[in-house]
């Protein structure tokens, strides 16, 4: 069954099938919140957070309209303004940004060269994008991570198409600057084999 004809079933009474609608989003969302909420060393709330927003969606599913948005995008939307209202009640939301790197809980020697460079530079990429301005994060995590359009990012963002373009330009022009130090130092290393 398609999100649309389930839709129309819960409201007729079908409430029992608001589950399948769970269990197809509920990955999806707990995701994306765990990447909202990781700048703000916040994550231990994300399951709360999916929970409620499900919650909202159900309590909210009669208003719904499929003519103006998929469902999918309605529900990132319910999501999205969920962990950010945690985030304004919450005072983590002061940390400072470079205390959000996790660091592995793996002994450094007991991983090869190359997958500790690896580690190393999604983590880098990580905390390049936990520095970005709320909007331009938000963008980049939908984008990059859960692979949607424009458009849907746009309506999840109360946007418009050009407005998110320009979001995701500006955010991976920040974190190609951020970066730029990183891949100088890797390149001198990898070359000339010295630390920097």
């Amino acid at each position: 069954m398609t999100d649309s004809q389930l839709i129309r079933e819960i409201k007729e009474g079908h409430m029992e099938l608001y589950a399948v609608l769970i269990e197809r989003y509920e990955k999806k969302i707990l995701s994306f919140i765990m990447h909202l909420l990781r700048s703000y060393r916040m994550e231990a709330y994300a399951e709360d957070m999916c929970q409620e927003t499900f919650y909202k969606a159900y309590k909210s599913l009669n208003t719904f309209r499929d003519e103006e948005a998929t469902f999918s995008t309605w529900l990132y939307t319910i999501a999205r303004n969920t962990a950010l209202s945690e985030l304004r009640k919450s005072k983590n939301a002061e940390l400072s940004l470079e205390d959000t790197a996790s660091t592995p809980q793996v002994s450094l020697y007991s991983l090869p060269e190359q997958e500790l460079l690896k580690n190393e530079r999604v983590q880098k990429v990580r905390d390049a994008i936990n520095k970005l301005p709320e909007k331009q994060r938000t963008a980049v995590i939908l984008r990059e991570y859960e692979q949607m359009d424009y458009k849907a990012i746009a309506q999840i963002l109360d946007s418009t198409v050009s407005s998110v373009k320009s979001l995701l330009f500006r955010a991976r022009s920040s974190i190609k600057t951020q970066l730029e130090s990183y891949v100088v130092d890797q390149q001198w290393t990898e070359v000339e084999g010295v630390e920097r």
